[in-house]
């Protein structure tokens, strides 16, 4: 990056650790802290909203829609999160694939699966084996989001469900007299209250998002941990900037990473908390009463 650095060889202190910092691997380690954010950001909305239809199932009084909400929950929280990261991105990968060799192949007289084998015609490739790098890249990392949005989202349906079984009947008997319709009394009261109720178990699962994070490693995908792990191995003198082995190092700014994080998210949490617990009757608004 610096012209100073053209001959690692003549460079030695600050100067040799600036260069070997600001090596294109490293600019890829520094995106990769964007990776985990972005997968932070986009999973969370949606293992969010997975949750709520997920709970909305089942409660629902149609018996097959009830029925697929609680095994929905109750399947996905019995299996290993490591069993589910790794089947769910390749189950989907290649249900894809047969879809598209399906319609885009219907000569192919071959069998899909030969053996140990999962062949395709080229056509039906996810991607294409001519797409450039981005476009694999992008596509691992949108098959990491399904995946931690349908486990995440087992999870947090658990957790809304009981949430809205929190709120106390006798507001939606309330609202019933005065007029409301099922449907309007829980989208008007059932669903503004049960947050309150939801937001502990909902943190929780937020905290523990962010710890999974590093399974994007096993999905494939050139995250802070693949980087760190590759950064922090020994090098011998046939590399460029040789050093011993410093993933301890390495693993230990990760370990800053990860507790800053998850410091700010405490922060915001207990701002969110606060702001929701006005006005309703529970322990921390039952607080704020006594205090104003």
């Amino acid at each position: 990056m610096f012209s100073q650095c053209t001959d690692p060889s003549t460079l030695e202190g600050l100067n040799w650790f600036a260069c070997y910092l600001t090596t294109g691997k490293h600019v890829l380690f520094y995106q990769s802290f964007l990776v985990v954010l972005t997968l932070l950001a986009v999973t969370a909305p949606i293992a969010l909203g997975v949750g709520f239809l997920g709970a909305i199932a089942a409660r629902s009084k149609i018996a097959p829609l009830r029925w697929f909400g609680t095994l929905y929950t109750s399947m996905v929280r019995g299996v290993p999160d490591i069993v589910f990261f790794l089947f769910v991105p390749l189950a989907l990968d290649q249900g894809f694939e047969t879809i598209r060799h399906k319609i885009l192949c219907p000569d192919w007289s071959d069998p899909i699966r030969q053996g140990n084998d999962f062949l395709v015609c080229a056509e039906a490739k996810l991607p294409l084996g001519s797409a450039p790098q981005t476009v694999h890249e992008i596509y691992g990392f949108l098959l990491a989001v399904l995946a931690f949005a349908i486990v995440f989202g087992a999870f947090s349906a658990n957790v809304i469900s009981g949430a809205m079984r929190a709120v106390p009947r006798a507001q939606l008997e309330t609202a019933e007299s005065y007029g409301m319709t099922p449907r309007q009394s829980f989208w008007r009261i059932l669903v503004p209250q049960m947050w309150i109720y939801a937001l502990p178990g909902l943190s929780n699962l937020w905290m523990i998002l962010i710890k999974s994070t590093p399974l994007l490693f096993l999905l494939g995908v050139e995250d802070i941990v693949y980087w760190a792990r590759e950064l922090g191995a020994a090098k011998t003198s046939h590399f460029t900037y040789p050093h011993p082995d410093w993933r301890l190092w390495y693993f230990l700014a990760l370990l800053v990473f990860y507790l800053s994080f998850t410091k700010l998210s405490e922060i915001v949490l207990a701002r969110i908390t606060a702001r929701l617990s006005k006005g309703q009757a529970t322990m921390a608004g039952e607080q704020q009463r006594k205090a104003a």
